[in-house]
């Protein structure tokens, strides 16, 4: 990059700021402070700046909702991929992505889902999403031996129980839902998890 370039990049900002930016208004206060004029007053750059990264409001409304799929929707789809010698380890897995912010980022998950309630092209977006990751839920118990329907069931159940968690915004230690986390995985899979494996999951959360 030139040093005239490079002047320019950080007189500006750059679009990863502005997009950072935007997730917490988004998260903090909803899809409508997410305005360039207020988010340009925030980090002291003009709306200038903004136009030489985004075209326009919807643009940067896009990256959000880009942001949203690699902090939710792929780390959970790797999750119900992720190498498992047992079914209970595979689930496990899963609750582990789940539990944690650093894999599947939940305070945006929520914001996104308020989002959809405004806005009937990212309500869309969100069933399509709902519905490739409900599909990755069934493929995966689906390897493990269940038919078709019990496979979609329990993926329902597996999928509802999370997304519930999120949108009643509940709020427990971890020491609690590690006491739950044996019986959600005999109700998600059938069978319980061995001490071993659990004793793997916690170290994982640690």
């Amino acid at each position: 990059m030139r040093a005239e370039d490079q002047q320019e990049t950080g007189w500006r900002g750059s679009p990863e700021l502005w997009v950072g930016a935007a997730y917490e208004a988004l998260i903090e206060q909803g899809v409508d402070a997410v305005r360039i004029q207020t988010l340009g007053e925030k980090l002291k750059l003009s709306r200038t700046s903004f136009y030489w990264f985004f075209k326009d409001r919807a643009a940067l409304l896009a990256a959000l909702l880009d942001m949203w799929a690699g902090r939710t929707t792929a780390p959970l789809i790797a999750a119900s991929t992720a190498y498992a010698e047992t079914e209970t380890e595979a689930m496990l897995n899963l609750i582990a992505c789940f539990l944690s912010e650093q894999s599947f980022d939940s305070r945006l998950e929520f914001a996104v889902r308020g989002w959809a309630l405004q806005d009937q092209k990212v309500l869309e977006v969100l069933r399509r999403v709902d519905a490739e990751r409900l599909a990755a839920l069934r493929a995966m118990l689906e390897r493990w031996g269940h038919d078709p329907h019990d496979a979609d069931v329990r993926a329902r159940t597996i999928y509802l129980v999370q997304i519930g968690y999120i949108s009643m915004q509940t709020r427990e230690t971890l020491e609690l839902r590690f006491a739950r986390v044996p019986n959600y995985v005999e109700i998600f899979c059938g069978r319980r998890p061995a001490e071993n494996e659990l004793a793997r999951f916690r170290a994982s959360l640690a």
